[in-house]
């Protein structure tokens, strides 16, 4: 029966619930805007999605509340009926569910989108329904910045309540570490202030912790000076030479770059029946010009293109929109490794790296197929730093250097749909039974923790279930506490603990 049980339906009437009907109730009750099918905001709105088959899940109504004490009035009305329902803040989220719905009501934050900066404290006070790209345009010209996404486009809220990496994280921790207070809707319609000094248990879940304690509005967030900076994209035409080349490169950036404004990303992308076959990486520097050597193991491998200029951090941002394609339906998964030696590094990378490329050969007959295949890295001075601002629930130690690996699989067609699930499956637990292996070999550090990284995870992968076990209790204790009904637990999508 999809997402309801047999014995949930049954629970529901015994429980004596009324027919759902979120959409009249806030028209009837309240002033909140509220569009359904073929009106043009509700249109909009689902062509705003990254992935098409979010877009395809048709909500009964689309809310959009403007203030806190609104998104209460919907939540106290969806308290009283049976619905399933989503809330949306940029819709980047692949995974369906997260943030769509079909048939119940989606609550977009879009309209909670202020942009508030002290200028003596740097601190910025945001919507959650803004877009990165949006706080970046608003912050141009005043000397300050925030931690957040690497593509303008993504949202605030899921990217901060899903940890949010970001080319300042080496400098500035997790996009999470710099939240100083966040204003929240509870289940019951409450609303409450959590920082570190008010309902801080409820703070620690929230970094980290997904939807599965309320609807964020708004966050309070450090922000720190910044001038122009540096960066830009570097295409190379794949060969094996290559291949090794930037394996090692990442490999050895990750264990030795030791200054923290210079951040990257290297992509392996297949595309066009595999006959597109290259490497992207996504180059940053947090100042107008990095020092001589900064990068130079990159492009000594020979780049076909090269856009790396100065510029401001808003202009970077919105160029970095162009990677995300809309049109087609987009599947995301992630995996985290220990930093391989330099003696292992290129076989250990090059084995994970033929994996994936073995695994997405089946789908590269697939209509509009692109594999793409990101290495992130994750040195321990970033999780030092992200320590030292406070916890979050990824609690990363700083014992051992880390590459985040991200995976993602996009086609056109539904009907594809589970032969790409079937891939996507295969690559990440293949390359996870892999690390387990040279685990155990001795070849990987052995009591390396590695947990997965919520913003790029896979609706089947075991999120919390990779958290400490401390961390993962107290994920469990704080939401049955500010939602003992399981209003977020059992009629939301996202990663339930």
């Amino acid at each position: 029966m999809g997402w309801f049980s047999f014995a949930a339906v049954s629970a529901s009437v015994l429980a004596g619930l009324v027919a759902a009907d979120t959409c009249a109730d806030v028209d009837t009750l309240t002033n909140i805007e509220s569009f359904q099918k073929l009106e043009l905001s509700y249109t909009t709105e689902q062509t705003e999605y990254w992935s098409t088959s979010c877009s395809a899940l048709e909500p009964s109504c689309i809310l959009y509340p403007t203030t806190a004490d609104e998104v209460a009035s919907i939540l106290k009305i969806i308290g009283d009926n049976d619905e399933r329902f989503a809330v949306k803040s940029g819709g980047h989220n692949p995974n369906d569910n997260f943030s769509s719905i079909a048939g119940g009501p989606l609550i977009s934050t879009k309209n909670l989108n202020q942009v508030l900066l002290d200028p003596k404290t740097g601190q910025v006070r945001v919507g959650s329904g803004n877009r990165w790209d949006e706080v970046a345009d608003e912050l141009d010209g005043t000397g300050w910045t925030v931690v957040g996404g690497r593509v303008g486009n993504v949202g605030v809220g899921g990217y901060l309540l899903g940890g949010g990496l970001s080319f300042l994280t080496q400098q500035y921790g997790w996009g999470m570490s710099s939240i100083l207070e966040m204003e929240v809707v509870l289940a019951n319609g409450t609303i409450v202030t959590a920082s570190k000094t008010k309902n801080s248990d409820l703070f620690k879940v929230l970094k980290g912790g997904g939807n599965n304690f309320g609807v964020v509005t708004s966050f309070l967030l450090q922000g720190y000076k910044q001038g122009q900076v540096y960066g830009g994209n570097l295409i190379f035409t794949r060969t094996k030479k290559t291949d090794a080349k930037l394996l090692k490169a990442v490999r050895d950036f990750t264990e030795n770059n030791d200054d923290d404004k210079a951040a990257i990303i290297l992509t392996a992308n297949r595309a066009g029946l595999g006959l597109v076959d290259i490497w992207t990486m996504f180059v940053f520097y947090d100042g107008p010009t990095p020092p001589a050597g900064t990068f130079d193991d990159f492009t000594s491998a020979g780049p076909t293109l090269n856009t790396l200029k100065t510029r401001s951090y808003a202009d970077f941002l919105t160029a970095n929109n162009a990677f995300v394609l809309k049109g087609s339906i987009y599947t995301m998964a992630t995996e985290t490794i220990p930093l391989p030696s330099a003696a292992n590094g290129v076989k250990v990378l090059g084995e994970l790296h033929q994996h994936w490329r073995d695994v997405s050969d089946p789908i590269m007959g697939v209509a509009n197929a692109v594999a793409v295949m990101g290495f992130q890295p994750f040195p321990k001075r970033m999780a030092k730093i992200s320590q030292d601002k406070g916890f979050d629930l990824l609690d990363m130690d700083d014992n051992v250097d880390r590459i985040i690996i991200e995976f993602n699989y996009s086609y056109l067609l539904h009907v594809d749909t589970k032969k790409v699930d079937k891939a996507m499956k295969k690559t990440f637990t293949g390359v996870r039974n892999k690390v387990l292996g040279w685990q155990d070999s001795g070849v990987l550090e052995r009591d390396a923790f590695l947990p997965l990284f919520m913003n790029d995870g896979y609706y089947s992968q075991d999120y919390f279930g990779r958290l400490r076990p401390e961390n993962h209790q107290l994920v469990k204790k704080v939401a049955a506490r500010v939602d003992p009904d399981g209003l977020f637990r059992d009629r939301t999508g996202g990663f339930k603990p």
